[in-house]
């Protein structure tokens, strides 16, 4: 017959539980940028109020950033790992790269920069035809090349191995080179001002230099990116022409949209299979 528990027994008992879950919020937080208190207590089966002592707790522990209505990541010097952003939202990337790659026609050149979302929508292009490629995103011009025969530029300069990206003065020089039809571009936050943000400052350089040489400007960026604040800015919403993402943005940066004229694309999945 096993022996009761003792109380300080109890208390590490119930302790590990609550850190196990805590453990758990930080990490469906990092996989998705943003989470609802809501959504975090049909989760793990507790009640809004142990959610929000939870997200209290751990922003106190600079694990997390709480926000009102739920938990956010806490950084806005590091972006989350390239391999956990590759899975992070596919389905919603995934929708995002259907609706901007059929915007885009075929016969005409394109920019795509660095980031998981406009890698979606290259996956995407591979039904067009005669397209020229411009990239500092190897993982694009690697897939491209091996699906299509269109006609790919890689720019020059220093590989990050971590997720392919090409950097650097180099890579600036090469890109302005070009005057492209569609820059499709993504971001890793966007501020309610209309400011559009990313965590380093040399793929800022490039997505800056992309930006200035585009008759065109398709901004591709799933939903987590309005609770996110990295600190450098890449431009504003008004350069931009068309926005896709897969959820509405919050209110006010629909009016600020409305008021500049940028076009608002939303891959809900409606009328999807």
């Amino acid at each position: 017959m096993s022996r009761p528990l003792d109380r300080r027994s109890e208390d590490r008992v119930e302790a590990s539980g609550v850190e196990g879950r805590r453990s758990a919020i930080v990490a469906s937080v990092r996989q998705r940028g943003f989470v609802t208190i809501e959504a975090l207590a049909a989760q793990f089966g507790v009640t809004v109020q142990t959610i929000r002592r939870d997200l209290n707790e751990l922003s106190a522990e600079g694990r997390l950033e709480r926000y009102r209505g739920g938990g956010g990541l806490p950084s806005s010097v590091e972006n989350i790992d390239y391999a956990d952003r590759r899975v992070t939202l596919l389905p919603e990337k995934s929708r995002i790269g259907r609706l901007a790659a059929s915007r885009i026609p075929s016969h005409c050149s394109v920019f795509i920069n660095i980031g998981t979302t406009p890698e979606a929508v290259a996956r995407e292009l591979t039904r067009h035809d005669d397209l020229s490629i411009i990239t500092n995103n190897l993982n694009v011009a690697i897939s491209l090349a091996e699906t299509t025969e269109f006609r790919i530029v890689v720019a020059g300069g220093t590989v990050r191995n971590r997720d392919g990206a090409v950097l650097g003065q180099l890579t600036c020089d090469t890109l302005s080179q070009f005057r492209v039809d569609v820059a499709v571009i993504g971001i890793s936050g966007i501020d309610g001002d209309g400011a559009l943000l990313d965590y380093d400052y040399e793929e800022v350089r490039a997505t800056q230099t992309i930006l200035a040489h585009a008759r065109k400007t398709f901004l591709v960026a799933d939903h987590t990116k309005f609770t996110r604040r990295p600190m450098v800015q890449v431009g504003r919403l008004e350069q931009i022409d068309t926005f896709f993402t897969d959820r509405t943005p919050p209110a006010e940066l629909v009016a600020l949209m409305e008021r500049q004229g940028v076009t608002l694309a939303v891959a809900d999945g409606a009328g999807e299979p």
